[in-house]
This record gives structure tokens, sequence and C-alpha cells, in this order.
């Protein structure tokens, strides 16, 4: 899909936004993101990487943190998210945790490669069998691990997600 509805240009104009402001104040990387409800901003996020010394505090994950407390929900349900920039591994898994109805994104990797920003070692890496990942990954296996989950599954009052 590369239509967008009339209206949702502000939207994406606002990500852009936030990554100008994120890069320009020395806060972490050109990214910015927004979440929308009913044509409403409910939360927003830019880049923090190097200034919370937090590798998880790319702009998608911020907005969608900023997002959920605003809701009071770990879900954006018939939300729609707005990125500068193609989300990355990371963030493309957050996203679809939340389960928003859209994602519109400004740029793509490889304008973010171009700017140093490549995580193609990351989508590589994914369909590598571990023994052969840059970093090391081993399977331990351990009843008790395995046990919570039986516990879950048995929980009567658990809040799926």
């Amino acid at each position: 899909m590369n239509e967008t509805k009339p209206g949702r240009q502000c939207f994406m104009d606002r990500a852009v936004e936030l990554a100008v402001y994120a890069m320009k104040n020395g806060l972490g990387g050109p990214f910015g993101a927004v979440v929308v409800k009913d044509g409403v901003i409910i939360g927003e996020g830019y880049n923090q990487v190097t200034s919370s010394n937090d590798p998880t505090a790319h702009a998608e994950i911020m907005a969608i943190r900023n997002a959920c407390q605003n809701l009071n929900s770990f879900q954006l349900t018939g939300c729609e998210i707005f990125s500068s920039c193609e989300p990355c591994p990371m963030c493309l898994g957050a996203i679809y945790w939340a389960r928003p109805a859209l994602i519109c994104y400004g740029s793509g990797r490889a304008d973010a490669a171009r700017a140093g920003f490549d995580d193609a070692f990351i989508y590589e890496e994914l369909v590598i069998p571990e023994e052969n990942r840059v970093i090391q990954t081993f399977y331990m296996p351990n009843k008790q691990a395995v046990e919570a989950f039986q516990l879950w599954m048995d929980k009567e009052n658990k809040k799926k997600y």
C-alpha cells in the first residue's frame, strides 16, 4: 500500500520534525515517530540512544511507550504509527507486538544506511543458524524455565497479550 489518506502528511511532518530536533540537540540519531489514534497524536518519540545510554531508545520504541502510557494499554489497536524512517528490526518487532493498524515511514533503510545507520547485518543474522552468528548464541535447556510457561498456562487471572 503506497497511498495515504489526506491529512496523514501532518503526522509524517511531525515525525520528521522530532527527528531533526533529536539530531540538532544531540539527543540521538535523526529519527522521530508519532502514534495516532482517531486523527490525534497520542504518542511521540525521538531517538535518545546516545543521550540516555539506552540502545533500545529508538524513536518508534519511545513513541510506543508514550502512547501506551497515554492510553493506559499495552496495545495500540486502531492506531497508526508514522516514522521518519523505515523501522529497524527491533522497532518492527515492537510495532508488531503493539498491534497498530498501519505503519508509514518517510525514508527507507537504504537512506539510513547511507547516513551510517545500517541494520542490514541484523536482517542477515536473523536467518543464520545460531551456531554461525556473530554473537555466540546457546540454547541452555532449563526445566524451571519451561515450568514457568506451565504456571502461566494454569494461571486463571492472567492478562493475555
